[in-house]
């Protein structure tokens, strides 16, 4: 039996002091692991499963983030009950459009960037820093984003500072940007934030905000095929995350389901879809 190089012990990488940062660390030590390490064949081309419309928006004392329930792969639906949004950790969340292997592989990879940071530095990375360091996160993944394997998320989470949440959306270059009051990543993009600019009042309740969100979900799955609008009959709601205060929680589905009966029942009322 043969004993390995390091005689049983720690790989000297583990020993060497490093910064925070185990995406680095990676980068580093084993780049073939990152999500970006991996890239396509010169020429190759891959269809794979696509998650499209998140939409945030905040309210007096944290955030709300929220996303349809459908992949698409070309003209064809290839999940119907996909989650997108996810706590990163105890005070952000984190939605994903764009290529869904590779940006649930990312935001993984982001969870464990923030644990581990929290480990060795015994304190929560502000909320900037999350957001600046899953900014250069996306950026290394622009190789595969020039094979058409973009990954767009966008970043939300509560400040302690300012006893506010705050939204951050990306381009596929690494660029991040603070936006104000709402925002809208994905296909159905646009018609969401249509919807949210008439909706949202910068006032309203968290109550209100989940209302906005998951009607802005449903406008854009009125007229954007990729996106998947409430499914009655298969009782498929949204993802609906809140950041405050206590921290990210997410809606369980008889929490939605009332919001979501509410505005068919609107809607049945007055197809044009005001309130």
């Amino acid at each position: 039996m043969t004993r390995d190089a390091d005689g049983g012990r720690l790989p000297t990488a583990y020993l060497v002091p490093g910064s925070s940062s185990f995406t680095e660390f990676l980068s580093a030590h084993a780049p073939s692991l990152l999500p970006s390490g991996r890239g396509l064949p010169a020429g190759a081309a891959i269809e794979a499963p696509h998650g499209t419309t998140i939409v945030s928006l905040t309210y007096d004392g944290g955030v709300v983030m929220a996303g349809d329930r459908r992949a698409t792969m070309g003209n064809l639906i290839a999940n119907r009950d996909m989650d997108k949004v996810f706590a990163t950790d105890e005070f952000s969340l984190v939605g994903i459009a764009g290529t869904a292997g590779l940006a649930i592989e990312l935001v993984k990879l982001f969870q464990v960037e923030l644990e581990h940071y929290e480990k060795i530095e015994g304190a929560l990375m502000s909320l900037e820093g999350k957001a600046n360091r899953l900014a250069s996160m996306i950026r290394s993944n622009l190789g595969m984003a020039m094979q058409g394997l973009a990954v767009v998320p966008l970043f939300a989470g509560f400040d302690p500072g300012a006893g506010t949440g705050r939204i951050f959306s990306y381009d596929v270059t690494g660029g991040c940007y603070e936006e104000h009051d709402h925002h809208s990543v994905g296909s159905g993009s646009l018609f969401a934030r249509g919807a949210l600019k008439k909706l949202y009042r910068r006032s309203g309740t968290v109550g209100d905000a989940v209302r906005c969100a998951v009607e802005a979900l449903y406008d854009a799955a009125d007229d954007d095929s990729a996106t998947g609008g409430p499914d009655v009959g298969r009782r498929i709601w949204p993802s609906v995350g809140i950041v405050d205060d206590s921290g990210a929680r997410f809606l369980l589905d008889d929490e939605i389901a009332p919001v979501v009966d509410a505005i068919i029942a609107a809607r049945v009322n007055n197809p044009g879809g005001a309130r």
